[in-house]
């Protein structure tokens, strides 16, 4: 269920106020596709109705309602010295309030389809008795949401990643088949589809385009960060590194950066390549911070969040942003989606540290911290005042099972894990709010329910 609120300012004593188009975007923009809409007035000389929009039958309601309650008849809630507390200014309204009686104060409408349901001359209505005023309806939806369109087509992805793999020489696109095949949650192309049906160009095919570049740009960071981490697996596979040998990797690293960034220049839409090409340079220049901070391992927060920001946030962020603009969204809805992009990315990233940590992950546990990679849950944890001085003085030596071992033990000792767990979720209800101030077609609830999974998800 949403709700929300209709407002308006009424100009006479009694007027109809068309709010038919009013409520069709309320239902649009939610998304509902089969319900209904519950229509409240939050004033008690403010009616709804339903009948013809026609200016000689307003009229005649008008006059009914004069004839059957009329002005100044002599109402016993105007008489203002038998009431107390009668507010400074209080109008004499006995009639407004006899009117609405003779109407209602609620409404519920169906919904098929994704439309409303009325018939052919029939218009939403709110009826002002004792005017001008400034009115507001309530609005609550429910039912089935979700847009038809928002629908991923998720196989047109897998479909666009094969065709392209398949036109490839076998010395690169073998090792990257491997790695696409072994999984993923494929949350990148997810987004890239999610926010290319928000504009008026909604292309499935090339929003499957689109989205399949961006995938191959992410494996080949995968790839490389292998390599530079000296992984031996992934999505529980050899790494390319591990499997073909570092020079291997490199070189289908390259080939598919080189690739996925043709793809995305051959859409021929400007805005589409500069988002992505900024988004790789973000990456590789983090990938530099990355390693150079190594040597300060466990680091701090503030170098972890310029790393983080630039090798994971920054994808997630022209996906969103690549996405939209494919479709021709506004600069205001592609700049929220950007933003929701990068704190999405962050929260997403703080999620996939915690993982390093639990034993039934699937993942071997304690692997980053065997590589000393940069962790939100072990800075944290190497802050601890109890903890602190043993995780430290164990990541000052060497790393071996024992030392790994015991890192892992105090890392989920303390209240680390719960700290970073609650910054993340923080993320995702900053990411959320950046969606509810611009028009995102009926799509917001995919966004929403993909953000607010963040952090139970990993890569």
């Amino acid at each position: 269920m949403t709700a929300n609120r209709i407002e308006f300012d009424t100009t006479r004593s009694t007027e109809f106020v068309d709010i038919t188009d009013r409520i069709r975007e309320s239902v649009r923009r939610s998304g509902l596709r089969d319900g209904c809409v519950h229509l409240q007035s939050l004033h008690t000389t403010l009616g709804v109705a339903v009948n013809e929009n026609e200016p000689l039958l307003h009229r005649d309601f008008e006059n009914l309602l004069e004839r059957l309650a009329p002005t100044g008849a002599g109402y016993e809630h105007d008489d203002f010295s038998r009431r107390f507390d009668v507010p400074l200014g209080e109008p004499v309204n006995g009639h407004a309030h006899c009117r609405q009686l003779l109407l209602t104060a609620f409404a519920t409408l169906l919904v098929e389809d994704g439309q409303l349901v009325l018939g052919r001359w029939q218009s939403v209505f709110a009826v002002e008795l004792d005017g001008p005023r400034h009115r507001q309806l309530a609005v609550q939806l429910d039912g089935d949401f979700g847009r038809r369109r928002s629908d991923l087509p998720e196989s047109l992805v897998e479909i666009e990643l094969a065709r392209q793999l398949m036109v490839d020489p076998d010395a690169v696109a073998s090792p990257m088949r491997r790695l696409v095949e072994a999984g993923g949650k494929r949350l990148r192309p997810k987004l890239v589809q999610l926010t290319a049906a928000i504009g008026p160009r909604n292309d499935p095919l090339r929003a499957a385009e689109l989205a399949a570049a961006v995938e191959l740009l992410h494996n080949a960071t995968l790839i490389h960060d292998d390599y530079v981490d000296e992984s031996t697996h992934r999505r529980g596979r050899p790494t390319v590194a591990a499997e073909e040998g570092p020079e291997r990797a490199i070189a289908v690293g390259d080939f598919y950066f080189a690739k996925a960034t043709r793809l995305i220049a051959e859409m021929g839409n400007a805005g589409v390549t500069s988002a992505l090409a900024e988004a790789l340079e973000a990456i590789c220049e983090s990938q530099i911070d990355d390693v150079a901070l190594r040597g300060a391992f466990p680091g701090d927060r503030e170098s972890y969040l310029r790393v983080v920001r630039g090798k994971t946030a920054s994808l997630f962020a022209a996906a969103c942003a690549s996405g939209a603009l494919l479709s021709g969204a506004e600069p205001e809805v592609v700049a929220a989606l950007r933003r929701y992009g990068d704190l999405l990315g962050i929260a997403f990233q703080m999620a996939d540290d915690m993982v390093d940590f639990s034993p039934s992950s699937g993942k071997p546990v304690g692997l980053d911290v065997r590589q000393r990679v940069l962790s939100l849950p072990l800075i944290y944890a190497a802050e601890d005042r109890v903890v602190g001085p043993e995780i430290r003085r164990l990541l000052a030596g060497s790393l071996g099972d024992a030392e790994v071992g015991r890192v892992t033990e105090l890392v989920t000792s303390c209240e680390a894990l719960t700290r970073v767990r609650k910054e993340a979720q923080a993320l995702v209800e900053d990411a959320v709010r950046e969606l509810e101030a611009v028009e995102l077609d009926g799509l917001r609830p995919a966004l929403v329910g993909l953000a607010l999974s963040a952090v139970d998800r990993q890569s």
